[in-house]
C-alpha cells in the first residue's frame, strides 16, 4: 500500500472546524490503496476542545505530535487572561475593540508572524518528520492549511527527500478574508507573497476546497493552471445516519453554525427578522460558536435580545443535532473565493437555507442545483426568502456528491498521479 504523511495543525481534541476535511479524508483513504499517518502539534490552545472527535481516529493511524512556539500564551498574559481561559476568534480579530492592548496585539499578529501565528511549529515539526522519513519510506506529502506555515514545512521535506508536495488550502493564503482592513507593512507582504509562491511553485499538485479560489491563483500563478485541482470542503455522510430530530411545530429556529464575525453583521435581514417578528411568525435566532459583539450589539438594539440564544462551542455531532432541528439556515459567504464549510452540512438537513454574499457565483449555484435555497447581497433585508422558504425542496441525491468518502477517492487519484 502507498504511504502519504499528511501535516494538520488542527487535529482531535481540537475542535477546530478546519480538521474534519483531513479527519475524514484520511479515515477513507485506505480505501483506495493509500495509508496515511500524520504529523501535528500537542495541544492546540486557541479552540475549544471537542473530545467526542477523539473516536473517529482509527486505533491503526500513526499519529505523532511535536511541541512548538505558541504565541497565544503570551497573548493570554499580555491581556491579563488566565492560561485556561478560552479565546474567541470573532473577538481576536474585532474593529470594533479599540483598546490599546489590542490594537498592539492586531499589529504584532499582521506584521511579525509570517505568514501565520503558527510559524513557531515550524522547527518542531521539521525535526520530528525528519527522524520519520529516515526510517519510514513515504510516497507523497500532503499538507493542510491554514494555517498556512504548514505547507511550508511540506515544501522543507519535499526538497529534502524528493518527496512529492500536496498543498491543501481550505482558505487563501496572503489575502485571506482575517486580514481585511488590517494593515501590514510592505516587508510582510512581500515576504509572505515570497512564501506562497514558493510553496506554489515547488508543489506536485495544489488542492483547493473553491473553485473560484483556483481561478483566482491561476490568474495570479498562471503555471498553476495544470497541476491544480478542486476537492470541495464537503460534509459527512455517517454523521446523518439514525438522526431523526425535525424542527418544532411550535417556532421557527433560525440556525448559525460557527464563527460568524463582525464584518458578517446583516442589519438589514435583522430587521427583516424582527418584522416577521411582529407579524406573528415565531422566529428564533440560534448561534453556535463565537459571535461578534457588534452583531450582538445590532441584535439588542433592535429589541431581538429575548429572541436570541447564544449557544456557544458544541461537540460537532450535536452540531449536526441542532441543524436538524433548525428550520433556517443561515451562512455568511465573505467573498467570492469563499464557500463556507457549513454549507455542505447545511444542504444534507435539506433545511432551506439563506445564504450572504456579493458576487459569489459558487454558493449560489450550489444551492440552485440542488434547490436548497437562496443568495443574497450583504445589504440585502432578504424578504424574498420567508415568502419562498416553504417551496425549496433540497435534492439530496445532488448533495451527496459531496461526501468526503467520494472526495478521498479523488484525492486518492491526484496523489496517484503525483507520484506517476
Amino acid at each position: 500500500m502507498k504511504k502519504v504523511l499528511f501535516l494538520t495543525f488542527f487535529w482531535p481534541p481540537s475542535g477546530k472546524a478546519t480538521l474534519h476535511w483531513p479527519l475524514k479524508i484520511i479515515k477513507y483513504l485506505p480505501e483506495s490503496g493509500w495509508k496515511p499517518s500524520v504529523l501535528t502539534v500537542n495541544e492546540d490552545t486557541f479552540s475549544a476542545k471537542d473530545e467526542s472527535l477523539l473516536n473517529e481516529v482509527a486505533p491503526d493511524l500513526e499519529v505523532m505530535k511535536t511541541g512548538y512556539f505558541d504565541p497565544f500564551t503570551f497573548y493570554r498574559k499580555f491581556l491579563g487572561k488566565s492560561q485556561d481561559e478560552p479565546l474567541i476568534a470573532s473577538e481576536t480579530i474585532s474593529k470594533t475593540n479599540k483598546s490599546l492592548k489590542h490594537r498592539i496585539s492586531i499589529w504584532i499578529r499582521m506584521n511579525l508572524f509570517v505568514p501565520d501565528a503558527r510559524i513557531g511549529w515550524y522547527p518542531g515539526a521539521v525535526a520530528r518528520a525528519k527522524e520519520y522519513l529516515r526510517e519510514n519510506k513515504v510516497d507523497a506529502i500532503v499538507s493542510i492549511g491554514p494555517p498556512h506555515s504548514t505547507h511550508l514545512i511540506g515544501k522543507k521535506l519535499s526538497s529534502i527527500y524528493g518527496i512529492p508536495h500536496v498543498p491543501v488550502l481550505i482558505d487563501p493564503w496572503v489575502d485571506i478574508v482575517y486580514y481585511r482592513d488590517f494593515k501590514r507593512n510592505f516587508l510582510t507582504l512581500a515576504l509572505d507573497n515570497y512564501f506562497e509562491k514558493s510553496v506554489m511553485k515547488q508543489a506536485g499538485r495544489v488542492v483547493f476546497v473553491t473553485n473560484n479560489t483556483r481561478e483566482d491563483f491561476v490568474r495570479k500563478y498562471p503555471f498553476l493552471k495544470d497541476k491544480s485541482h478542486v476537492l470541495y470542503w464537503g460534509y459527512n455522510e455517517d454523521s446523518f445516519e439514525g438522526l431523526q430530530e425535525k424542527p418544532s411545530p411550535s417556532e421557527k429556529i433560525l440556525l448559525h453554525a460557527g464563527n460568524i464575525f463582525d464584518y458578517q453583521n446583516q442589519v438589514p435581514f435583522w430587521q427583516t427578522v424582527k418584522k416577521q417578528v411582529e407579524k406573528g411568525n415565531n422566529i428564533r435566532l440560534k448561534f453556535l460558536g463565537t459571535v461578534g459583539p457588534q452583531i450582538k450589539k445590532s441584535l439588542e438594539e433592535l429589541g431581538l435580545s429575548s429572541r436570541v440564544e447564544y449557544s456557544g462551542f458544541l461537540p460537532y455531532g450535536e452540531v449536526v443535532r441542532e441543524m436538524l432541528r433548525a428550520s433556517y439556515l443561515l451562512v455568511c459567504a465573505t467573498e467570492p473565493r469563499h464557500l463556507p464549510g457549513k454549507l455542505f452540512e447545511y444542504l444534507r438537513t435539506g433545511r432551506p437555507i439563506i445564504a450572504f454574499g456579493d458576487d459569489n457565483r459558487e454558493v449560489e449555484d450550489i444551492l440552485r442545483q440542488t434547490n436548497a435555497g437562496m443568495l443574497f447581497p450583504y445589504n440585502s433585508p432578504a424578504a424574498e426568502f420567508f415568502e419562498k422558504a416553504e417551496s425549496l425542496k433540497t435534492d439530496v441525491e445532488k448533495v451527496r456528491r459531496f461526501d468526503r468518502r467520494t472526495i478521498a477517492r479523488d484525492l486518492s487519484k491526484i496523489l496517484d498521479s503525483v507520484i506517476g
